[in-house]
């Protein structure tokens, strides 16, 4: 299948992780609702929004995994090419799309969630990530940057495993969506959870031309940080590769 089309899958599928990810977290994770006249708090949480993350690559895994590999991810597409599954001079335009596609998306979840009377934009709409004033848990940079690679790192790890032709291939969409979950379990009182440069650059972005510029200020780490841990897990992953082979 061309580059294109397989980048528009990556576009597609990076869009149904955003909008079903941070979606809900924004529309789902806690609200109000009128219960027999009664107004009642209630929400997925936490849990509910991790398993909504893992979920959101699970099936995208069966419906664009023979596609494009589904990446959906900047950080997984360059500790593939690192890992040496995917040829680098595809990497760009994987990147690009997957950056559309989690921008698209952040658009619209602002666009629903502008229609209830009571949204407020501000400095921590739209999922966004962040460390300091703009972590969940008021996490510091140096915790966020070491959380997001090595989170960042144990995806991939998880992902190259998984995906080995020496391994159970026709289960890695569902070991990937709980590795994903189990990230987000763990990480998002310190970040939110990023481990997805486009993930982080969709709502950041959107919150930036609506007038909110703090975390497009932070977003430099949630592209250093997992980039630096894919990396990792690619020449980790790579030298069991390597002594398999002698």
């Amino acid at each position: 299948m061309s580059l294109m089309s397989r980048s528009l899958a990556e576009l597609i599928g990076t869009f149904w992780l955003v909008l079903g990810g941070c979606g809900s977290a924004v529309l789902a994770a806690g609200f109000m609702a009128d219960i027999g006249g009664t107004p009642v708090h209630i929400g997925i949480g936490l849990l509910g929004v991790s398993l909504a993350f893992g979920l959101t690559v699970l099936t995208m895994a069966y419906a664009i995994g023979h596609i494009s590999g589904c990446h959906l991810n900047p950080a997984v597409t360059v500790g593939l090419v690192v890992g040496g599954r995917f040829p680098a001079a595809q990497a760009p335009l994987y990147i690009i799309a997957q950056t559309i596609g989690a921008i698209l998306a952040a658009f619209l979840i602002l666009i629903i969630a502008s229609g209830n009377a009571d949204f407020a934009l501000g400095t921590n709409s739209l999922a966004v990530n962040g460390y300091g004033e703009l972590s969940p848990g008021g996490y510091s940079l140096t915790a966020g940057f070491i959380t997001e690679v090595a989170m960042t790192a144990m995806f991939l790890f998880i992902i190259l495993g998984a995906t080995d032709k020496r391994g159970i291939g026709t289960h890695a969409g569902l070991a990937i969506g709980l590795a994903l979950t189990l990230i987000h379990l763990i990480s998002i009182p310190v970040t939110n959870t990023s481990v997805n440069p486009a993930r982080s650059t969709g709502p950041a972005l959107v919150l930036f031309l609506s007038g909110e510029g703090k975390a497009l200020a932070q977003l430099w780490l949630f592209w250093v940080a997992p980039i630096v841990g894919a990396v990792i897990a690619g020449v980790v992953y790579r030298m069991f590769e390597t002594d398999a082979s002698k």
